[in-house]
């Protein structure tokens, strides 16, 4: 049974996009996936995000996919809000994808903006109503102009947000005024999915945050969303500028690499990365140490 939710907050409000875990020789860790969604949740999630880009999505086989959504679902689905990403940029793939996280027994779906082709508007529209259609579960729809090539513009999340399983948005466009217009005239669940911007967006309507820092500072998250949710801006501004160097260290390369280093620092399952993602160097990590420690975590 998924944890409670309601039309405001369809998949909680503090939700990590997890990393997935591998072992020695580069083979899906299923144990480790199972160890580190429990350390996710005991540490305030009430979310996670698996099969994302930040789950390495473009190198997992739909298999291990499907395993993974389960071996989550078996750690900690009665805790949390399991969401699977199953956008890629074939919707035949996507669909495919989709039916099969719903029989696996995943909660929600992420569906990115289909990446490389750049389809017009009209083609994001067919695309996203395709997987809603595809499945009974409420969709979050994924927008990242940065890495897809397209943005969902305002009148198309507000024609997909008139389907009844199209429920949220995870915004990682880094524009507060569209953003601001877009959560008013669509309605959709509004979850930041820039860290940066975490703050700002709830002050502008955000329900939550879909995190790649909440690996290492989900307390702090957690702590921020309901200082402002009490109203004490004082208390959810200072939290939001102590994790200012975090959020700068965790993305100054690519944020899987330095996910991974973090974990791996802290004796948390991760493992390696598969190609093209490379290792941390030497000097990234101690760069990495001293951002996370400026942000108050010692590894």
């Amino acid at each position: 049974m998924a944890p409670i939710s309601t039309p405001q907050t369809p998949f909680g409000r503090v939700l990590t996009a997890m990393i997935t875990p591998f072992t020695a020789d580069g083979a899906l860790d299923l144990d480790g996936a199972q160890r580190l969604a429990v350390h996710l949740v005991d540490a305030g999630n009430d979310g996670l995000i698996v099969n994302g880009t930040t789950g390495e999505s473009p190198t997992t086989t739909d298999a291990e996919k499907n395993d993974l959504v389960r071996a989550v679902l078996e750690a900690v689905g009665d805790r949390a809000h399991v969401v699977t990403g199953i956008g890629t940029n074939d919707t035949r793939h996507t669909l495919e994808l989709a039916r099969e996280a719903e029989r696996t027994g995943a909660h929600g779906l992420l569906a990115v903006t289909p990446y490389y082709s750049k389809p017009s508007q009209e083609g994001l529209y067919r695309h996203f109503t395709a997987i809603a259609d595809a499945t009974g579960l409420p969709v979050m729809l994924y927008d990242i102009p940065g890495r897809s090539g397209v943005p969902i513009e305002t009148e198309t999340l507000v024609r997909l947000a008139e389907h009844p399983r199209i429920v949220a948005n995870k915004d990682a466009k880094g524009d507060l005024g569209r953003a601001s217009w877009a959560i008013v005239r669509s309605g959709l669940a509004w979850y930041s999915g820039d860290d940066m911007l975490n703050l700002p967006l709830l002050s502008v309507g955000a329900v939550g945050f879909v995190s790649v820092v909440g690996h290492v500072v989900t307390p702090d998250l957690r702590a921020m969303l309901e200082a402002h949710l009490d109203g004490d801006v004082q208390k959810a501004t200072e939290i939001h500028q102590k994790l200012l160097p975090v959020f700068t260290g965790m993305f100054r390369t690519q944020g899987v690499m330095t996910t991974k280093g973090a974990l791996n620092l802290q004796g948390l399952p991760a493992g390696p990365l598969r190609l093209p993602l490379v290792e941390l160097s030497a000097e990234e990590t101690e760069q990495l140490k001293r951002d996370l420690a400026a942000g108050g975590l010692q590894l």
